[in-house]
């Protein structure tokens, strides 16, 4: 008897301390990154597998794929987590004379976000995320420059079932060169508490150089609090942009105090 109530209240506490937590918040799909964190001692995992088309000189095409990107995040404390972002690449160049494909590590970053303003009112939840690339890592193309890049990610929330987030920033593909403006805007709803959908218009902009501008949307089901699956397609809104891409993938989170 002692042993049952010892289990029975055991479970009362781990279900107390799961309560407690929200259901995961994950930075996919979409290009508009959340200001949430992951819960403190938690780890978690965000991947996705990605198709891009680009038409440069008809009947020639570039085509991108990501298999797979890697997203992971651990929260340091309450309002702060780590990052570690990774996606191994291959692109393929077709045209008239033949097909040229390279594939390899296309990019690896580390950073973090923090979590400094609450939502109250019109002031939206915001949180600043920063993160410095290794280019040097890359295997898809040799480079010896590395980069970096922050943005401030912000949400309103507008009622229970829509919210509306953007970002905004600076990236710096390799240092020495001249910087682009990111942002995204991305509204979103909730059709129930498994289901949500989104559309986004996001892009960069350079002072030297033509903007890429592209517009995408996409779904996402949340199979229990911290396993989500998600898809999402998208296209390029002017010439320099990519034609089309579309994503599918997955998240998922456990506690390492446990």
């Amino acid at each position: 008897m002692y042993k049952l109530i010892h289990i029975i209240f055991l479970f009362f506490v781990s279900s107390v301390a799961y309560a407690q937590i929200d259901k995961i918040e994950t930075d996919r799909p979409g290009k508009t990154l959340t200001p949430y964190t992951v819960p403190k001692k938690w780890v978690q995992f965000e991947t996705g597998f990605q198709r891009g088309r680009e038409v440069k000189n008809r009947p020639g095409k570039d085509l991108y794929f990501e298999h797979p990107a890697l997203l992971t995040r651990y929260g340091l404390t309450k309002c702060v987590e780590l990052r570690l972002s990774t996606v191994f690449a291959t692109e393929k160049d077709i045209v008239t004379n033949g097909t040229f494909k390279a594939s390899g590590i296309n990019e690896v970053q580390a950073g973090g976000k923090i979590n400094f303003i609450q939502e109250s009112g019109i002031v939206p939840k915001t949180s600043l995320i920063a993160n410095y690339s290794f280019r040097r890592f890359r295997t898809l193309y040799k480079d010896s420059i590395d980069g970096t890049n922050f943005k401030f990610a912000m949400k309103h929330t507008l009622s229970k079932k829509i919210s509306f987030g953007y970002n905004a920033g600076i990236e710096w593909r390799r240092f020495g060169f001249n910087p682009a403006f990111v942002y995204s805007i991305s509204p979103r709803i909730a059709f129930n508490e498994k289901w949500f959908a989104y559309l986004e218009v996001f892009g960069f902009i350079w002072n030297d150089r033509d903007p890429q501008n592209s517009i995408d949307g996409g779904v996402a089901f949340t199979i229990n609090d911290n396993f989500k699956i998600d898809a999402s397609v998208g296209f390029g809104i002017n010439k320099e942009a990519p034609d089309n891409f579309f994503s599918i993938g997955a998240s998922f989170r456990f506690n390492t105090a446990n």
